[in-house]
C-alpha cells in the first residue's frame, strides 16, 4: 500500500484566499496576521494571498462559496471568532458557519481550513490568536499549503 502526504511545499502558481470576520477584530486581526506570516514563511508570495473581510463569522460561508465557484484558489482559510454569550445564539452561529464551510469544501473539491474560533470566553481567543496556544490563523495557512499539496499529488 502507498503512502500519500501533503507537504508545506505550496505548487507553483496557486493562490491561497483568507476571509476573515470583523467581528472580534483584535482577534482576528492577529489570526490574519499568523495566516499571512505563514504563507510567507512557506515560499507563498504576498501577491498570492488574497484576504476578504466580511461583517462576521455567520456571513465567511457564503463569501467561501463564491470564491470556491470562481475557482481561482487552491484553498482558503477562514478565520473569524464566536464568544458564548447569555444566549442560544453563539451555538447557531459557530455550528452553522463550520457547517457551511465544510459544505463548501465537498461541493467544490477545494480545502477550507476552518480558523473560526469559537470559545466560551475572550481570554480563551487571545490565547489561539498568538497567545499560549500558538495562533490558529497560523496553523490554518499550513493547512491549506499541505492540503493543496496532498490534492495535487492524489490527482
Amino acid at each position: 500500500m502507498s503512502h500519500h502526504e501533503g507537504d508545506l511545499r505550496a505548487p507553483e502558481g496557486v493562490r491561497f484566499a483568507i476571509i476573515a470576520s470583523r467581528w472580534n477584530p483584535r482577534i482576528t486581526d492577529a489570526l490574519v496576521a499568523g495566516a499571512r506570516q505563514a504563507f510567507a514563511d512557506h515560499g507563498v508570495a504576498e501577491a498570492a494571498v488574497d484576504v476578504v473581510r466580511v461583517p462576521g463569522a455567520w456571513e465567511i460561508p457564503l463569501a467561501a462559496r463564491r470564491l470556491a465557484e470562481r475557482g481561482a484558489h487552491g484553498a482558503i482559510v477562514a478565520l473569524g471568532c464566536v464568544v458564548r454569550g447569555d444566549t442560544r445564539h453563539f451555538e447557531q452561529v459557530a455550528d452553522g458557519c463550520s457547517e457551511g464551510l465544510m459544505r463548501v469544501s465537498l461541493d467544490f473539491g477545494v480545502p477550507v481550513a476552518n480558523g473560526v474560533l469559537a470559545v466560551d470566553v475572550h481570554e480563551d481567543a487571545e490565547r489561539r490568536a498568538g497567545g499560549s496556544h500558538g495562533n490558529k490563523g497560523e496553523e490554518c495557512a499550513l493547512v491549506a499549503i499541505e492540503m493543496v499539496d496532498l490534492l495535487e499529488k492524489l490527482s
